[in-house]
């Protein structure tokens, strides 16, 4: 167990370094969450500072996902370089390899979120810090189970490029639209509310919503985490299973 601590802590770096020396990478992948920002909160009824407090969570959310989704392609481009066959014969253990890059989607998640929120607060939006900090520790759990399915994904598509990208984006705007990130789904038809009671996103998205505007002691608070648990157990879980099985 020490040993693979030890391996995790030295993957984690690696791949933390690239993203510390060019913040400018995660500027660019929230370029898209603010687009949506700007351009879906006027049309949003009711008061201005109303709908950032409902609408700000869950574009932070929407940037964790983005972001953790196509972290992947990284992995991707290590296995067209040799980088990664080169990885596989060190002596660092082979869930340390899995388990230390997604544990590296927590640091550019909370860098996004906390530039979201500061963009946001000049326009009236007005967030609890105590609940915002255990939302972040719930997008945690849901960047790293994410970003493991992401590398799972890239590891599946090594021989084949455009099969990552295809099956990323196929995936990625059902499960965004069913958490409701840009609209309420409760007016929505019921076979819509049925879809999405099983989208994990949507019970991370309600939690992030309630604890941002301070409403911590919710139903929505143990379900997101239980959510965001069983996202990264269940990514941890089949990203290792691929780590050790890659050749």
């Amino acid at each position: 167990m020490t040993s693979l601590v030890t391996d995790t802590r030295t993957v984690f770096s690696r791949e933390l370094r690239p993203t510390l020396r060019s913040p400018f990478t995660m500027i660019i992948a929230m370029v898209q969450p603010l687009v949506f920002l700007g351009l879906f909160a006027p049309l949003l009824p009711g008061d201005r500072s109303a709908a950032l407090q409902w609408f700000v969570p869950g574009i932070i959310v929407m940037s964790c996902l983005f972001s953790a989704s196509m972290t992947g392609s990284n992995l991707l481009f290590e296995i067209q370089t040799g980088s990664h066959e080169r990885m596989l014969v060190t002596p660092l253990r082979r869930p340390a390899l899995l388990i230390g890059r997604a544990l590296k989607e927590i640091v550019p998640m909370v860098a996004q979120a906390a530039l979201i929120v500061l963009v946001c607060l000049p326009f009236g939006y007005r967030f609890h810090l105590g609940g915002a900090l255990l939302g972040l520790v719930v997008m945690a759990g849901f960047s790293i189970g994410v970003g493991a399915l992401s590398y799972t994904l890239a590891l599946a598509s090594k021989n084949q490029e455009w099969l990552f990208w295809t099956v990323q984006q196929t995936v990625l705007f059902p499960i965004l639209l069913l958490a409701g990130v840009l609209l309420p789904l409760d007016g929505g038809p019921g076979w819509l509310r049925t879809l999405a009671a099983w989208n994990p996103l949507r019970y991370v998205v309600d939690a992030e919503r309630a604890l941002f505007d301070g409403d911590i002691w919710q139903a929505t608070t143990v379900t997101g985490l239980v959510a965001a648990a069983g996202v990264a157990a269940f990514g941890l879980f089949v990203g290792v299973r691929a780590m050790r099985t890659s050749t």
